[in-house]
């Protein structure tokens, strides 16, 4: 476990040094979701009175550029403002121009995108609509 936690700092220390000053031009933003321990709807008070953050549904942000697939950041916590604005932050602190962003309907991402690039960005947001089949007579195979 020691030597997985040096590696791992290791490799964060030689990332934070060479992902600067990118010329990513479209990224899109997304989460990916995770437990630890136990999915959420199961977490209890009791299960980490100390920190209820530690345990429960997680999630990791990342940032792939659509064109190269360089993923210049990423960020593991609970899909809330303070985590995107984190996010988000490190993102554009990375970055030498101006970008394409795009990300889903996450209401976070609205006030991290503003605090962190002001009106330097080209930002819009990805909403998925899900529609049911029909059912029935007339359904085509």
């Amino acid at each position: 476990m020691q030597l997985m936690l040096k590696v791992g700092t290791t490799c964060e220390e030689i990332t934070d040094k060479t992902m600067r000053n990118l010329t990513c031009k479209d990224i899109e933003v997304d989460e990916v979701w995770s437990f630890v321990g136990k999915k959420q709807r199961h977490v209890t008070i009791n299960d980490d009175p100390d920190d209820p953050n530690e345990v429960g549904d997680f999630y990791t942000f990342m940032a792939p550029d659509s064109d190269t697939k360089l993923v210049p950041v990423y960020r593991v916590g609970k899909r809330d403002l303070p985590t995107a604005q984190a996010f988000i932050s490190d993102l554009s602190s990375r970055l030498a121009n101006r970008i394409q962003l795009s990300s889903d309907k996450l209401k976070a991402y609205v006030k991290a995108v503003e605090a962190a690039f002001g009106a330097n960005i080209d930002y819009g947001q990805i909403v998925k609509s899900y529609e049911a089949e029909p059912i029935g007579p007339g359904k085509a195979f």
